[in-house]
């Protein structure tokens, strides 16, 4: 029988693009902004990396999926050009919405110096990225909000000395490719006020420790919905040990997204109104939402979009066995909760082959999962190549991959959109 996810998959056969992002936060790891990566989803003789192409496209593309889906209220990063800054490219796009990157690769003349200029006085924000010492680029400053300097390639002494010559509340100094906690806190001692890569999805304090009980709560819910044979009454006296969870079912029945509006009786009434499959559906993204809430907002979204990618891309997947929905909601558990995965996992009742993955994951082992997994993970970074490579491995196309991707990211926003993102920069 066809599932709602299989019938979603068969529709998701049309051309659409590649979009990835990767969080920009503040010292408080507060995720404050996104820079977009996108990629044509063509065929692999088609395939290119062109910036000019890929931000023209992506302008077209935050038009045709939103902005808001995309980068949840936070203000997007988009990589601009030479060409394009001469041009109107950005015009379509709201002000208070993007910050343009301007490449190294763009001469500092007194042309670009007017585009800057006109760009600025239409309200948009600049950012300089790849700065190094001596740039080229420095009469650029003046008009620029963001300073981006890659880490790997700068020294620490160098970077402490940019940060002194142009950082200030005017201009954010902006560390790129953090992607360790050490590297974190060396660039935030060093001064820099806005940050770039995947560190703050690793959980902070390794050291064993209980899990709270009402954690212990969620991960024995999602345990009980990961069961072949859903026991409701289970299901039923978890929720009820929950205040939040009772109002926030009470809530989701009168979202957009159910839209019911008849009374209801008990928990159980509630259940029974939604039906087993999408009580099982609620219950894994409130489980993850409300473990989440005090974290920052990317992480809960992130896990969304990985489970629903999964799940869509489930029934394409032989043979798919496993629940890949929960495989990619559980994923990035171990950072929501900030506990090491294993002590996640021993919580739970879980399908072995999952077990295995997740562990396998932060090791490096493999499993029979791992395409899957590794899909996952290279469409969130944006890796288009290693997303084509595992997509002729799992038999799936760019074009499947990439809307399915864009499906996910729309569902995702829709499910937590009660939930306000404030924006700031």
């Amino acid at each position: 029988m066809s599932t709602p996810a299989a019938a979603v998959a068969v529709a998701l056969e049309k051309r659409s693009p590649c979009i990835a992002r990767q969080p920009i936060l503040t010292a408080d790891e507060e995720v404050v902004g996104y820079e977009l990566f996108f990629r044509e989803a063509a065929e692999d003789r088609q395939f290119s990396s062109d910036r000019e192409n890929a931000t023209s496209a992506i302008i077209e593309a935050l038009n045709m999926v939103g902005l808001e889906v995309l980068c949840a209220g936070q203000v997007a990063f988009i990589n601009c050009t030479h060409q394009m800054l001469l041009t109107d490219y950005f015009a379509l796009l709201p002000p208070k919405d993007v910050v343009i990157e301007i490449q190294e690769t763009v001469p500092a003349n007194e042309e670009v110096a007017l585009a800057c200029a006109r760009l600025k006085s239409n309200g948009y924000s600049i950012a300089l990225d790849n700065f190094v010492p001596e740039d080229s680029r420095a009469s650029l400053v003046p008009y620029a909000d963001f300073i981006k300097i890659d880490i790997s390639k700068v020294l620490p002494w160098q970077s402490t000395e940019l940060i002194g010559l142009y950082g200030s509340e005017h201009c954010r100094m902006l560390a790129q490719k953090v992607e360790t906690r050490p590297q974190f806190m060396t660039a935030r001692h060093n001064g820099f006020t806005r940050f770039q890569g995947y560190f703050f999805r690793r959980p902070e304090n390794l050291r064993v420790r209980q899990i709270p009980a009402s954690q212990t709560t969620y991960l024995r819910l999602q345990s009980a919905v990961a069961k072949s044979d859903v026991d409701f009454n289970e299901i039923e006296d978890l929720v009820k040990h929950e205040p939040s969870l009772c109002y926030r079912l009470l809530r989701y029945l009168n979202s957009p997204l159910i839209g019911l509006s008849l009374p209801v009786l008990s928990i159980r009434h509630a259940l029974n109104l939604l039906g087993e499959e999408e009580s099982v559906r609620w219950i894994r993204m409130a489980t993850t939402l409300v473990p989440g809430k005090d974290k920052l907002s990317d992480l809960v979204l992130a896990a969304l979009v990985r489970a629903r990618f999964c799940e869509l891309i489930a029934p394409r997947i032989e043979p798919a066995t496993s629940d890949l929905f929960l495989m990619g909601m559980l994923s990035l558990m171990d950072a929501i909760l900030s506990v090491p995965i294993g002590m996640v996992i021993e919580k739970l009742c879980l399908d072995p082959e999952i077990s295995a993955q997740l562990l396998c994951a932060k090791t490096g082992g493999q499993t029979a999962l791992s395409p899957v997994y590794d899909l996952m993970v290279a469409r969130e970074a944006g890796d288009w190549e290693r997303v084509t490579r595992l997509g002729k491995k799992l038999k799936l196309s760019l074009s499947f991959v990439a809307e399915t991707s864009n499906e996910a990211m729309r569902w995702a926003h829709q499910a937590t959109s009660p939930v306000g993102h404030p924006r700031q920069s």
